[in-house]
């Protein structure tokens, strides 16, 4: 039976190296190989590492107890659900899941989406005492706890790429985004890009207890996702981690966008969707019905956007056209708004499938450039609560998306 784990505790730390864990295929045999060591680390720009768990925590306010020294195994990382309600997975069916045969270990975690620069990543509050031991830094207790002081875990790729003055990240696009410091650089479980402790995943809105981790031990994943999907059939989604691992994404699985951050997430709302090739999604048909808007707007025409955002954005180019600016935007070099997919060549939507982004002036103004747009037609979008690409640190200034609510009158 799987051990539940719902306490927030964490750690102190950063330079070490660890062994992968061992995950094991079909029910009594053992074709899956032992995962490469990774180096976990604390970056170059970071603060040196605390000396001990004593140390004080680098954010009191979002700070929990350190875990300590690990003391249970280590375990592979098989298969994850996800609610596909706005809450949390109900406790009789966590409870059923456990008696599920083959069910080996499980732990709850807090699963939401941030948007970094319009590609929108996993986020997961999590207990780093309990949820380390799913990772391949699970040993190491100073990750953990720079997690538990405040701090987040991300990937080095994607850290370097975000991080920005004095290593913070904003988790969000809204422009009253809280901004959390990196702690270590670490890889952690697929499908998951940053971890925070669950003092953040309040903070940033995140829904308790919504996600749940299993490893199958030496038992097959495959079988127990057969069994297992009946059981949570319409509640939650299975995602098979070993078919994220091969190409990216689980295009059995039923995937869930829930944004956070702020009051322009909350604004947007949460959505499930399935890849259906060709880098396209299909959103849940009722979430598109319910806030997908096509609407007639100054100067570009109709446009289909989120109905959350359509005010703002029609207010904004009143004003342009009001200010004399109208020829400074060509309806003609208009990319559109609402595009249910991924960015290319990945398996991470944009702001753009959640209908909160739009590009305009597209030859001009391509990425890494410092772009051509009217920067009188730049301000003005920003009063009216747009974020602008060609503020980001690789430059896209064809991009605005929504980053705050504005009252439009």
């Amino acid at each position: 039976m799987g051990t539940r784990r719902r306490t927030t505790v964490a750690v102190l730390g950063a330079l070490v190296l660890v062994a992968g864990l061992v995950a094991c295929g079909d029910e009594g045999t053992s074709d899956r190989q032992p995962a490469e060591e990774k180096s976990s680390q604390v970056g170059e720009s970071l603060p040196p590492t605390p000396e001990s768990s004593t140390a004080a925590p680098a954010d009191p306010d979002h700070a929990v107890d350190p875990p300590g020294p690990l003391t249970e195994p280590l375990a592979s990382a098989d298969i994850m659900l996800v609610s596909l309600e706005d809450g949390p997975l109900a406790e009789d069916l966590l409870a059923a899941i456990e008696k599920v045969k083959g069910v080996q270990t499980t732990e709850l975690i807090d699963l939401g989406n941030v948007a970094l620069e319009n590609t929108v990543v996993n986020v997961a509050a999590v207990d780093p005492a309990s949820y380390r031991r799913f990772t391949p830094a699970g040993q190491a207790e100073e990750i953990w706890g720079r997690v538990a002081g405040g701090e987040l875990a991300i990937g080095e790729e994607l850290g370097q790429k975000v991080q920005g003055d004095e290593s913070f990240v904003k988790l969000g696009n809204d422009k009253e985004a809280p901004k959390v410091h990196v702690g270590a650089y670490t890889d952690q479980v697929l499908t998951v890009d940053i971890v925070v402790n669950r003092a953040w995943g309040e903070t940033l809105g995140l829904v308790r207890d919504n996600a749940l981790l299993i490893s199958t031990g030496i038992n097959s994943p495959q079988k127990v996702r057969k069994r297992l999907k009946s059981l949570v059939e319409g509640k939650a989604a299975v995602q098979m981690l070993d078919a994220v691992a091969r190409s990216g994404i689980d295009l059995n699985a039923t995937q869930t966008a829930y944004l956070t951050g702020g009051s322009v997430a909350r604004a947007v709302g949460s959505f499930s969707y399935k890849a259906i090739g060709g880098g396209r999604i299909a959103p849940d048909p009722a979430w598109v019905a319910a806030n997908i808007r096509t609407e007639e707007v100054p100067i570009l025409g109709k446009v289909t956007c989120h109905k959350a955002m359509l005010p703002q954005m029609r207010a904004a180019l009143d004003e342009i056209v009001q200010r004399g600016l109208a020829d400074k935007i060509h309806p003609g070099e208009y990319a559109g708004c609402y595009y249910p997919r991924f960015i290319a060549n990945s398996t991470s939507l944009s702001l753009h499938s959640f209908g909160i982004a739009f590009d305009v002036n597209v030859p001009g103004n391509q990425r890494g450039t410092a772009g051509e747009i009217d920067r009188q037609v730049v301000s003005i979008f920003k009063k009216w609560g747009f974020g602008w690409g060609g503020d980001w640190s690789w430059t896209d200034p064809m991009h605005f998306e929504m980053n705050a609510i504005v009252e439009a009158r």
